[in-house]
This record gives C-alpha cells, sequence and structure tokens, in this order.
C-alpha cells in the first residue's frame, strides 16, 4: 500500500513538473521597439519615473528573472501592453504639450491615491514602490507646471460674453454630434443642481459637477456606493482666470463631460457611460468608443467609490 501511494505521488510530481515545464513555452510577445522621443525631466523626476515606471510604461522594459517564469511571465506581459497603451515615455513626443502636461497629472494622481503601481505587481517588484519623498518630489515637479493667467480685462470681458451665450444656447443643441460611443449631448445639465466643484492644478481649469435628479436624491438619500441606475453628472470646465483684486474665477469654456449610470446597458465600461464635448462649439471628444478607456484609466483610483472622484456636497 505505502509503496502504491508513493508511486502515485511520485506520478503527481512528475504530471506537474512537465506541465510547469510545458507552459514555458506558452509566451506572449514583449516587443521591444525603439525609444523614439522620451520624456525630458530633471535628473531626480526622471530617476524615479524610470526605477518605478519604465518597465511598464516605456519601450525600455528590463524583465528580471523571476519575471520569465509562466505563469508570472503572462501577468507582468499584460502589464506592459497595458502599461504602455495607457502611456509610454518611449513616444512621449506624439503627445501634444497639453496632453502631456495632462499624463503627468493623471500619473501622479494615480500614484498619490495608491492605485500605481498595481498592487500585485509592487508586491514582487519592490524598486516599483514610492517612497514619501519620491511622491513628494514628483508633486513638485508637476505643480511646477502650473501657471495662473494674470489679470487681465480683455480675457474676463470675453469670458463674461462667452458665458451668457453658453447659458442661452449659443450652440444649436440639434446640431450637436454624439461621442463616438453613441451618447447624446444633454443641453439640460444646466438647470441641474450643483454636486461639487473642483479644479485641475496642472492645467489651471476651474470645474463644476452637476447632477441630475436621481443623483440628487440618491445624495439625499446616502445611496452613493454604488450609485443608482439613472444618476448623471455633468463636469463643466472652464479656463481660471485672476482679476485685479487677486480673486480666481472662471473664465473660457473648455469642456462638458457626463459619467452616465447604467450597470446592464455600460457593463463593458465598469457600469458608466462617459462622454465629452470640447471648446464652445461642443465637438465630440474621441477617434472612436476606446477613448472610454482614457476616462476609465483615470478615474481607477476611485474605483471603491464606483469610479466617482469628487465626494458630494450633502443637501
Amino acid at each position: 500500500m505505502q509503496t502504491t501511494t508513493r508511486k502515485r505521488i511520485l506520478q503527481v510530481i512528475v504530471l506537474l513538473g512537465a506541465v510547469f515545464i510545458l507552459l514555458q513555452f506558452i509566451r506572449p510577445e514583449v516587443p521591444h521597439p525603439p525609444v523614439t522621443g522620451d520624456l525630458q525631466a530633471p535628473p531626480e523626476v526622471k530617476s524615479i519615473l524610470q526605477r518605478a515606471c519604465y518597465d511598464c510604461h516605456s519601450n525600455q522594459t528590463q524583465l528580471r528573472w523571476y519575471d520569465q517564469i509562466a505563469p508570472a511571465y503572462w501577468r507582468v506581459a499584460q502589464h506592459i501592453k497595458d502599461g504602455r497603451k495607457g502611456l509610454n515615455f518611449s513616444e512621449w513626443q506624439n503627445l501634444s504639450p497639453a496632453d502631456q502636461k495632462g499624463k503627468l497629472f493623471e500619473s501622479f494622481n494615480q500614484v498619490q491615491a495608491g492605485a500605481m503601481p498595481l498592487k500585485d505587481y509592487a508586491l514582487v517588484h519592490r524598486d516599483a514602490v514610492l517612497s514619501e519623498n519620491d511622491v513628494a518630489v514628483l508633486k513638485h515637479y508637476v505643480a511646477g507646471m502650473v501657471s495662473v493667467k494674470p489679470a487681465d480685462t480683455a480675457l474676463i470681458n470675453t469670458a463674461d460674453k462667452q458665458y451668457n451665450k453658453w447659458k442661452t444656447a449659443a450652440v444649436a443643441d440639434s446640431k450637436v454630434q454624439p461621442t463616438p460611443n453613441g451618447i447624446d449631448y444633454l443641453p439640460d445639465y444646466k438647470n441641474w443642481q450643483v454636486v461639487s466643484t473642483t479644479d485641475r492644478f496642472d492645467n489651471g481649469t476651474m470645474r463644476v459637477i452637476y447632477g441630475n435628479d436621481v443623483a440628487i436624491k440618491a445624495i439625499q438619500e446616502n445611496h452613493i456606493n454604488p450609485w443608482p441606475n439613472g444618476t448623471i453628472f455633468a463636469k463643466v470646465a472652464w479656463d481660471q482666470l485672476q482679476d485685479a483684486d487677486g480673486n480666481v474665477r472662471t473664465g473660457a469654456f473648455k469642456q462638458v463631460e457626463y459619467m452616465i449610470k447604467d450597470d446592464k446597458k455600460y457593463a463593458d465600461t465598469k457600469g458608466w457611460g462617459w462622454a465629452r464635448w470640447k471648446t464652445p462649439e461642443l465637438k465630440p471628444y474621441g477617434k472612436d468608443k476606446m477613448f472610454t478607456m482614457e476616462c476609465i484609466n483615470c478615474h481607477r483610483p476611485v474605483k471603491d467609490n464606483d469610479f466617482v472622484f469628487t465626494m458630494p456636497v450633502k443637501f
């Protein structure tokens, strides 16, 4: 009996070993394309990014010996694929200056929120873990890009005229095109209640978040995680201006974007429909419906809050 048991155990070990060896031949490709344009940053900033971010967010990936072993290799390969798709420092020149600043802000926001580096990746790759000093260095670097527009009477007058046109729907609502994922522009958001306000220090904009009746009722009943189906948020962004007295106020209209909750209709995009229109002409954002991945990736740090960043003011 003991001999039979030992034999079976040995057979299982041999079988598992054979399967393990066979798994090593299943290897998704991790390409190493050339670096066509790298981020230019102070040495202390560049050092942090290269150590903590470049293995997944550049073409300069360096796989450790333990990364080469399947099934861990499969997970690392997916990290690299997703990381380069979201942000690739080796193709930095392909982004406009405004998008470069936006990507740095988004990246820092995810680091500060603890969403990056990914927990399972950082558990093994300790070099990717950022210290408090690392975070402070990155914050100082990103904050240094901020510039508040000085007092300018012409800009303020122009903004006031644009705001009045915006309030009276200067752009015919019927002419506004839907976003690539099929969401129509909702002009009635101007009559909704204000949920909260926020700003983006990287690009000098001020933002107001409006909520429809379903959102306001959910706030009153403290039903906000998850938000009920039918909830709609409209986030409107304006340039941030400073008047002659040093008061900060809204300037030119930049964009409006929506989050529409329907966990069945938008199951593939985390239960939310995402949409954005830019400039006073309300041009729909995105070349195709995959633009929603940008929205999801930006909101991923607050997935435990149903992907909603700004907590509402209690009514």
